[in-house]
């Protein structure tokens, strides 16, 4: 049985239900899901579990605020990883703490 997992980025022209792909091998999906705004990787992460995915990976642009979010959104369901930065370089050296709050 092949395990789903999604790594989500935000990006303020992102929509969750378009901003998507998918990447399968023999063992695993991974889908990647783009997000506007923390309010709708809330929506898109208690979405994604209802169907299934095992895990969540989130980008760099989630600052601490987001990733703290995502993970009360999932409450505990599946874990939530993220890549880090602390002042993310697609967002001139902004937090999304500061650019999506």
């Amino acid at each position: 049985m092949k395990r789903t997992l999604v790594f989500m980025f935000v990006n303020p022209a992102a929509n969750y239900k378009t901003t998507k792909g998918t990447v399968e091998t023999e063992t695993a999906v991974i889908m990647t899901v783009g997000v506007k705004d923390y309010e709708e990787a809330c929506i898109a992460a208690k979405e994604l579990v209802s169907n299934g995915i095992k895990a969540i990976q989130l980008c760099g642009g989630f600052g601490n605020i987001g990733v703290a979010k995502v993970t009360e959104a999932v409450d505990g369901k599946v874990p939530v990883g993220v890549v880090r930065y602390d002042n993310h370089p697609g967002f001139d050296g902004e937090s999304g703490d500061k650019r999506f709050l």
